[in-house]
């Protein structure tokens, strides 16, 4: 079980020119959320492990629509999902999550492992580190920091893996023929506008130089 203590890491990136500040804060990751994990992988994936482990070829952007850094992690927190997302509970009772939780403020959160999956983005989450971010509501609408935050992130994370694609999850779908889209329903699919076009414009900008693959037209 994860220790949840919160832990502050200064990390390096060298294409960046000051360390960044990613605070350790531990979500619920006990043997009920490791056998969900693994469960999902097998039912959605077709993938039976011996771990809850993925091989980061992704990075996929988010808002919570959230307004508080409380609520947000909060949501993410427990191990099986809560009664208010009837929408997606019919498919798995493993909790949504994500790896990292940006507040409003640009403080970076890492909530889980880089390498373990979360459930954050349908069809994707066996290869797609998940960013969230606190916000994306018209009265909490994504901030400059967090904006930062994000393209410090991607720059970290695409030294530390080999990762091909940075996508906004209102992008997702357009994976659908891609063969990393390892969904086995073919109706399971949910409407997304986070974080936005205009917000996923920027980080490419400022992530140009890592040559991601432009994502898929359908």
């Amino acid at each position: 079980m994860m220790n949840k203590r919160i832990v502050i890491v200064l990390l390096w990136c060298a294409s960046c020119s000051t360390p960044g500040v990613v605070i350790d804060r531990p979500i619920e990751f006990d043997e009920q959320r490791i056998e969900l994990t693994q469960e999902y992988l097998k039912q959605r994936y077709n993938l039976e492990q011996d771990s809850p482990e993925i091989v980061p070829k992704m990075i996929v952007l988010h808002w919570t629509a959230i307004p508080t850094l409380e609520k947000s992690f909060a949501a993410f927190e427990k191990s099986t999902l809560p009664n208010w997302r009837p929408d997606i509970k019919s498919v798995s009772g493993l909790n949504v999550s994500a790896h990292f939780l940006v507040d409003q403020d640009g403080t970076i959160y890492r909530l889980m492992p880089e390498t373990t999956m979360a459930r954050h983005v349908i069809g994707l989450n066996h290869c797609a580190i998940g960013i969230e971010n606190v916000g994306g509501t018209k009265e909490t609408p994504l901030t400059r920091k967090q904006l930062r935050a994000n393209v410090w992130l991607v720059d970290y994370l695409a030294e530390k893996y080999a990762i091909e694609y940075v996508i906004g999850h209102h992008e997702y779908t357009r994976f659908e023929d891609h063969p990393l889209w390892l969904e086995v329903d073919s109706t399971y699919r949910t409407k997304k506008t986070d974080p936005g076009k205009k917000f996923m414009k920027r980080v490419r900008k400022a992530t140009k130089k890592h040559n991601f693959k432009p994502v898929p037209k359908k």
